[in-house]
């Protein structure tokens, strides 16, 4: 187990090396010059080449590459050049609320996909596994921005129960906070319940049908011990990989519903550091999202270990 985790913890240096050297170049294709952007409409060429120098834009793109790697290696992700706010701080004030968004969606994703493919599997071919598949599809087909804006006419405009947009912070009044994020955490968790629903009935199918799950069968053990202590177990050491997957694009902000519920959260944040043509924001959140990735692919593989002890050694 620790040859493991020390192999892949040396994995994550090259693998963030060129994950970093990605995100640079990417960033040079953008079209434009922020430079000339922060200007603004008189565009005073003085002040274009004062920008340009003070932000390195002046510099070889490997400089100014060797600068920002200096600086990130150090901690220190740059500067917003529009609203001259370190970069660390935006992403320290933007990443607790992209994380309780996604850490919502992800339970509410589990507790209906997971038990919805596990009541499918073990009921087959009865009216329950059919209900499971129609919601499997239905979740998978509707669009996030329809299905949030029916949750915001129903909850919110009609019913009143909901506020329809905005965000309250936990350390505020976590009540409201919740109420705030419930609808958009719902949205989010639906069409990846479908997803844990279908890959958690095709995985418990497989298990019920091994000999061990017969044995345990013929010992006359209880249904629901031979289910929840011997198949489950087995059927969801690929469920925790795709949760993880799905936890990563979460965390890498879902641009589309924070824009519906006006969440101030990371896909707000690069969404409107792009158009602005502000690339330390840009490569700030995308490095700091892609090292969340990959983090959570690692903690992925280690509770694989820990919950099929085959795989140990």
């Amino acid at each position: 187990m620790l040859t493991f985790l020390g192999k892949r913890l040396l994995q994550l240096i090259p693998t963030l090396f060129f994950v970093s050297v990605i995100i640079f170049s990417l960033q040079q294709l953008l079209p434009g010059d922020p430079a000339t952007i922060m200007a603004g409409e008189e565009r005073d060429p003085e002040v274009i080449a004062q920008i340009r120098a003070q932000y390195r834009l002046d510099q070889p793109i490997p400089v100014q590459y060797a600068y920002w790697l200096k600086g990130v290696l150090s901690g220190d992700l740059g500067e917003s050049m529009r609203i001259h706010v370190p970069v660390r701080d935006l992403v320290l004030e933007k990443l607790p609320v992209t994380m309780q968004l996604a850490g919502m969606a992800i339970v509410i994703a589990l507790l209906i996909g997971v038990t919805a493919g596990v009541i499918s599997a073990v009921t087959k071919n009865t009216v329950w596994d059919y209900a499971a598949n129609v919601f499997a599809l239905w979740g998978i087909s509707t669009p996030n921005f329809w299905l949030g804006i029916m949750l915001i006419f129903l909850f919110a405009v009609k019913l009143g129960w909901l506020p329809a947009s905005g965000y309250v912070p936990l350390t505020e009044d976590w009540r409201a906070s919740l109420a705030s994020t419930i609808m958009p955490a719902f949205v989010l968790g639906n069409s990846i319940a479908a997803v844990l629903m279908r890959h958690t009935r095709s995985a418990m199918l497989n298990v019920l049908e091994s000999d061990y799950v017969r044995t345990a069968r013929a010992k006359g053990l209880l249904e629901r011990t031979v289910i929840l202590k011997h198949a489950m177990r087995n059927a969801l050491t690929p469920v925790i990989t795709l949760g993880a997957l799905e936890l990563g694009t979460l965390l890498s902000g879902a641009v589309l519903t924070e824009q519906i519920f006006t969440i101030p959260g990371f896909g707000k944040l690069i969404v409107d550091a792009v158009f602005n043509r502000d690339y330390a924001v840009v490569q700030g959140v995308v490095l700091v999202t892609a090292t969340l990735y990959i983090t959570l692919n690692l903690l992925a593989d280690i509770a694989y270990i820990l919950v099929n002890p085959r795989l140990r050694g």
